[in-house]
């Protein structure tokens, strides 16, 4: 009675109200969770890792697994391509394993069109404008303009939070993780997610 299909997950929003911070908290709290590693054809960036950040790949490669379909989801950025594997995403989702995906909107909208019934979308919004800039300044990683571009770009990706299946507003970080927990609890026991249900069932009816 343990037997289940795992879950998609994705989780958006705009930099800096959070997402990152959740979703490594989420993978820290299970083992039967995993990132989602996309494959792109830019070349590595210091300290990245082939096949823990991304698997990178030719624009060659990349081009011959488009024309198969190999894809659940890609975008084209700057002249590079990055896109989602479904081969391996399936083979975990057989295995009771769950995905998470770090993408913007445009992505979640191609894993709806390919995976409807595997897909839970989350938005995750800041409790207000002033608060976002906050804490992008905050993190001390860019610089003014770029964080300019990021509040700018930010009205953009929160236009499309009606597209989601969950909306949280990331005020209090405790809160936003009960609330995922909660989430991701209820999805997994919905029934269809429930692999040995219906073998469970017969045999019960049947008095075994």
């Amino acid at each position: 009675m343990s037997k289940r299909r795992g879950l998609m997950i994705v989780l958006s929003s705009p930099s800096g109200a959070g997402k990152t911070t959740l979703t490594r908290k989420l993978l820290a709290e299970h083992d039967d969770m995993q990132m989602s590693i996309s494959a792109t054809t830019r070349k590595p960036r210091t300290g990245e890792t082939p096949g823990k950040d991304y698997n990178f790949i030719s624009t060659g490669e990349f081009e011959s697994l488009l024309a198969d379909n190999a894809f659940l989801e890609y975008a084209k950025v700057f002249d590079n391509y990055y896109g989602t594997p479904a081969a391996p995403v399936q083979d975990a989702l057989d295995q009771g394993k769950d995905i998470i995906f770090d993408i913007d909107w445009q992505g979640a909208q191609q894993l709806t069109q390919a995976a409807a019934d595997d897909l839970v979308k989350i938005f995750i919004l800041p409790p207000s404008k002033v608060e976002l800039e906050r804490r992008l300044k905050s993190r001390a990683q860019d610089s003014d303009e770029t964080i300019a571009k990021r509040m700018s770009k930010s009205e953009s990706e929160i236009s499309h939070w009606a597209e989601y299946d969950y909306v949280i507003v990331n005020d209090d970080l405790g809160q936003s993780m009960d609330l995922i927990r909660a989430i991701v609890a209820a999805e997994r026991a919905k029934r269809k997610r429930q692999l040995w249900l219906g073998p469970f069932v017969n045999n019960l009816v049947q008095g075994r």
